[in-house]
């Protein structure tokens, strides 16, 4: 597909891992870019040489179904590990021509492809490099103006200070013991019964009974537990949201609410990872999180939105690499955030 008003092809390549192909999606929407979406999904033995390759030769250009089918992109956008090399190959296979961006550190060097966004931190730097500490995501502060202006119905007769819960689930490094979902449904329950209004929403990890618990909650205290009907109302609840609380399995989750500048309670389940310390760490510091404990507390700060930054490099990078090749120019341009 094409940016509305050009010839620009752009891809976004991931292995369809949802968090990786909506940070990408995220930059290209930044851009005013209406991406292809092309999926690989590499096999054994291949699949345990991602992210250095090669990849995987039943996904070839040329055999049927493949997702480097040419024409190449213009603007290739890439995430995940088992999309490293396939990047280097579309990058390669242009003549150097496709503009290649990677979001998140390769495992290969700054080198592998024209400009990569990391978050600070990992520990990847290079002149090609830009680090920021919360991750880009499609929240833009444009969507949660408009939410706040036209509020979803669903929400309007909730009590304040109301209170979004983002409920993420078990992951690689974090998993919800039954002591855990205790712990948190006893906080959650400590504001629901000081009146606050609590707005829930569950994601695909959550496990069942965190699930059932949640809803439970809310149909007691007379809060809203978003199950699946009607219009996803995520950007509502953090738009109507006078504190915000999140599970620390999931960075972009954390990083799609500190957009808002509202105080960010932040409960942990079982397990972690030191890269998750050093993110707190430093969200800490901007006063952006604080540990939850069943009360609220924070202030008000400066929102943080990653997004428009590496969209800038993305569009200026994109200039000079055209300018250098001698190609016709096609500015990219921020939308309005």
């Amino acid at each position: 597909m094409l940016r509305k008003d050009s010839g620009l092809i752009t891809w976004v390549l991931t292995d369809g891992k949802a968090g990786d192909e909506l940070q990408a999606l995220s930059v290209t929407e930044a851009l005013g870019l209406l991406p292809e979406i092309r999926r690989v999904k590499p096999r054994p033995p291949f699949s345990w040489l991602m992210p250095w390759g090669p990849i995987d030769p039943r996904e070839r250009p040329g055999v049927p179904g493949s997702p480097l089918a040419p024409p190449y992109p213009d603007l290739l956008v890439a995430s995940g590990r088992r999309a490293v090399a396939y990047l280097r190959f579309v990058r390669k296979a242009s003549g150097g021509r496709a503009y290649t961006v990677f979001l998140k550190d390769p495992r290969t060097g700054p080198e592998t492809a024209d400009l990569i966004w990391s978050p600070e931190y990992d520990r990847l730097r290079g002149p090609n490099v830009l680090n920021t500490l919360t991750p880009p995501h499609r929240v833009a502060a444009g969507k949660l103006e408009a939410a706040r202006v036209g509020p979803d119905p669903r929400l309007a007769s909730l009590a304040r200070p109301r209170v979004a819960v983002l409920a993420g689930g078990n992951s690689r490094h974090h998993r919800f013991t039954d002591d855990d979902i205790a712990s948190f449904i006893r906080h959650l329950t400590a504001l629901a019964e000081t009146g606050a209004g609590l707005m829930v929403t569950a994601s695909r990890r959550t496990p069942p009974p965190l699930r059932e618990a949640l809803a439970g909650l809310t149909a007691r205290h007379g809060g809203f537990f978003w199950d699946g009907a009607g219009a996803n109302p995520y950007v509502d609840l953090l738009a109507q949201a006078d504190f915000i609380v999140a599970t620390a399995d999931s960075f972009n989750m954390i990083g799609e609410a500190a957009v808002t500048g509202r105080p960010i309670l932040v409960f942990e389940p079982s397990g972690g990872h030191p890269k998750l310390d050093i993110y707190m760490q430093a969200l800490k510091a901007h006063g952006v999180v604080h540990p939850f404990e069943g009360r609220l507390e924070g202030q008000p700060y400066e929102p943080l939105n990653s997004t428009p930054k590496v969209a800038k490099a993305i569009a200026e990078g994109f200039r000079r690499h055209r300018r250098a090749l001698g190609l016709p120019d096609i500015a990219l341009s921020l939308e309005t955030p």
